[in-house]
């Protein structure tokens, strides 16, 4: 690659990273349905008018649309309102890979290989190391609705696969017109319309650039830089930059939040991100079922610039001064009544 296209492979995974630190900071202006509600409106519109009509099947639209932007965004959202932090949800939802890879198996018939499997095996003993820390020292329920958006993701990634969209960008600025009125709909009836438009009448600059980050940032420039790349390089050239994604995910989040990062955080990084590595990159020989596979199928399925978007909140009291899993004006309850 060009040094100038390496530089932009690591620009998107900074913004791709820095995401989860700007998603925490906008949970603290709107309810987390909501929220994922306007940063897919904000993405979706007026793009779609500019993209051109879809190149794919409304089917894989739709599905991509619903798995993707209501439930994987829906629950990486809620997790964080409950407490996960943004930096561990980073890294946590690197898992997608493995599931990624567990769903293409079952579904698609791709066996992993022996390498591969054992990065799946080192990636989940990562998770748990990693839960067993978030249980003792922060709010379990958050942690692992963020588990729950990486197997969506998973999901997701199989869908856009069997899609094979020739256009990412076009793709994604379809897919993200789905979730808007479902996600209105979960909000006003599980967030509460009161809530909601105490939400909007607050609106501010501050929230305002939390959108336009999430929606265009790290959608469209994200997703657009992203499948430019993929368009002019082999995608086991531009995929490892994913990697770097919780990198600067867990950097911000340290410098921007205060978030501390314990032993065992660090060594449940060390073991998800080598085992990724090993799940995402090695070129065995796949059996995949089709016998032949479209250029577009061969591509690596770029991670969603929605790290989530899509596709989070602090172990220790940050800037805001609020404490570990509590955002103000938030309601007691679970994960369904949104904060």
């Amino acid at each position: 690659m060009r040094p100038a296209h390496i530089a932009l492979a690591a620009l998107v995974a900074a913004v791709w990273g820095v995401n989860f630190v700007v998603i925490e900071i906008g949970l603290g202006h709107f309810p987390p349905l909501l929220f994922s509600a306007l940063r897919f409106l904000a993405a979706a519109l007026p793009a779609v008018f500019l993209v051109g009509r879809p190149k794919v099947a409304w089917k894989w639209i739709l599905g991509v649309g619903l798995v993707l932007g209501v439930a994987k965004f829906g629950l990486l959202f809620i997790g964080m309102d409950l407490g996960a932090p943004a930096g561990l949800s980073s890294l946590v939802l690197q898992v997608q890979a493995v599931f990624t890879a567990l769903f293409a198996f079952a579904l698609l018939g791709e066996r992993p290989g022996g390498v591969r499997a054992a990065g799946m095996a080192i990636a989940l003993a990562g998770i748990a190391v990693a839960a067993v820390d978030e249980g003792t020292s922060g709010p379990l329920a958050g942690f692992l609705l963020v588990i729950g958006a990486a197997v969506c993701w998973g999901v997701s990634n199989v869908l856009t696969r069997k899609a094979s969209p020739p256009d990412a960008l076009n793709f994604m600025v379809w897919v993200s017109a789905v979730p808007v009125l479902p996600l209105l709909a979960l909000s006003l009836l599980v967030e509460g319309p009161e809530r909601d438009l105490a939400a909007l009448r607050g609106l501010d600059w501050a929230g305002l650039g939390v959108i336009a980050y999430v929606a265009w940032a790290v959608t469209v420039f994200g997703f657009g830089a992203w499948g430019w790349l993929l368009r002019r390089y082999p995608a086991s050239s531009v995929a490892p930059f994913s990697l770097l994604v919780p990198v600067f995910g867990m950097s911000a989040a340290a410098l921007f939040l205060g978030e501390g990062i314990s032993g065992p955080r660090w060594c449940a990084a060390a073991l998800l991100v080598g085992g990724v590595a090993l799940t995402s990159l090695w070129r065995g020989s796949p059996s995949p079922v089709p016998p032949a596979a479209t250029p577009a199928e061969r591509e690596a399925v770029p991670p969603d610039p929605l790290p989530g978007d899509g596709p989070s909140a602090g172990l220790s009291d940050g800037p805001s001064g609020r404490p570990s899993g509590a955002r103000s004006g938030a309601p007691s309850g679970g994960p369904a009544s949104g904060r």
